[in-house]
């Protein structure tokens, strides 16, 4: 009896210490990427989960999500799940809500622990336009060895400036971020700049990028470099309805006779083109455009990764340099065109008017209400004058002469 009372103590014993091993010793966090709670429209954020314990178990890991909304929140095709990675292409105001990770161990009876983590808060707003990073050029897919450049907004204090960040995708490695330096292989940062850099792209270098500084954050963007033998190149950031929008679809090797787009896993678009570089170009998009696509040899043997097309249904703050001076320079031609109406219009009219009030007397300024009401028009009048456009102006100065004052 006392052997057994003693037996259950000790047992009773080792569960408690374990239990006061595992809460002391074990933490499930979630950290977000960029840093803080507030993301912005059009991004792209990353959230990793993190179990902190001194024992050697393997993990799995699942998310939660909380939505402000009263309905629970949807299945989302532009949120994906990496190990213990959660990430969110192109933000939208429905991301707002509470995640959480939930992290699961199996022991050696194959019964299964799970450990919840504390809630992380992500609150979307619109970016200020002076915040905006400018990738060059612009998409989210690079197979090695192309080159990209990113930048970081003009600074509009007299501050150091803004310092470009860089995040790897390093899944089940406590995260580590670095600044522009050699750390981030093929990178090279320009002259006496941290502000900008230029890849020549290597495995290294995928990750998410934004720029930090004294005046808060720069939206961040999430690139990949593929060593595959296919990618999509689509816009890295959301492009507005009413744009016109070209998929790039890029062989690494080779000619190919027949390249196919797919649009959320259905044929959308099939081109005879032969080169290594196929487009496709999408006219005047709508929201019905955005979506996952793809693209494809014709035997199916090389397929690219989906890549995610954001279309937004107002520009907002979201406008490239290159977009904005097209949208000016579009403005400048309306303004041309418009100028150049109104002077076809005033010419033949000012010509008129400076014929007649030099070479007539009274008959021309100025005219009297009653003496106006007393000409009779001809029925034809419009129609004459607007189908004699292409006479000389004295031929029709003198045409007009006669309707208004017949008889001279």
């Amino acid at each position: 009896m006392n052997i057994l009372l003693t037996s259950s103590l000790l047992g009773v014993a080792a569960v408690v210490l374990q239990a006061a091993t595992a809460a002391e010793t074990l933490k499930v966090s979630v950290s977000v990427w960029p840093p803080g709670s507030n993301v912005y429209l059009g991004e792209c954020v990353l959230l990793q989960c993190s179990v902190e314990s001194n024992s050697s178990f393997v993990w799995s890991y699942g998310w939660l999500k909380r939505s402000p909304h009263s309905a629970p929140p949807t299945p989302n095709p532009r949120h994906l799940v990496f190990g213990d990675s959660y990430s969110i292409t192109a933000v939208t105001r429905e991301d707002t809500g509470s995640y959480q990770c939930q992290a699961r161990r199996w022991d050696s009876n194959s019964s299964s622990v799970e450990f919840l983590s504390q809630t992380a808060t992500l609150s979307v707003s619109e970016l200020p336009s002076a915040s905006l990073l400018t990738l060059t050029p612009s998409t989210r897919q690079f197979f090695r060895e192309e080159r990209f450049t990113v930048q970081c907004p003009v600074s509009q204090t007299n501050s150091s400036g803004w310092r470009l960040k860089h995040f790897p995708p390093i899944s089940g490695v406590r995260p580590r971020v670095s600044n522009t330096d050699p750390y981030s292989p093929g990178a090279a940062v320009s002259a006496g700049r941290s502000d900008r850099c230029e890849f020549t792209a290597d495995s290294g270098n995928s990750g998410l990028y934004w720029c930090q500084g004294a005046e808060g954050r720069s939206n961040a963007v999430y690139i990949t470099v593929s060593y595959g033998a296919i990618i999509l190149k689509t816009p890295a950031f959301p492009v507005f309805e009413g744009d016109k929008v070209v998929l790039v679809c890029q062989y690494w090797v080779g000619n190919h006779s027949k390249t196919t787009f797919f649009k959320n896993g259905a044929e959308n678009f099939t081109s005879p083109g032969s080169d290594r570089v196929i487009k496709m170009t999408l006219e005047n998009v709508t929201q019905e455009d955005e979506g996952f696509y793809k693209c494809a040899s014709q035997d199916r043997k090389m397929e690219s990764p989906e890549a995610w097309l954001s279309v937004s249904p107002h520009r907002g703050n979201f406008t490239s340099t290159d977009e904005r001076a097209a949208s000016n320079s579009g403005s400048g031609k309306w303004v041309i065109v418009s100028c150049g109406v109104l002077l076809l219009f005033l010419i033949p009219v000012t010509v008129w008017l400076l014929h007649h009030y030099r070479f007539c007397t009274c008959r021309c300024w100025p005219f009297s209400k009653e003496r106006l009401q007393a000409v009779e028009l001809p029925a034809t009048k419009q129609d004459v004058t607007e189908v004699q456009w292409d006479l000389s102006w004295m031929e029709m100065s003198n045409l007009l002469d006669k309707q208004l004052f017949p008889g001279t």
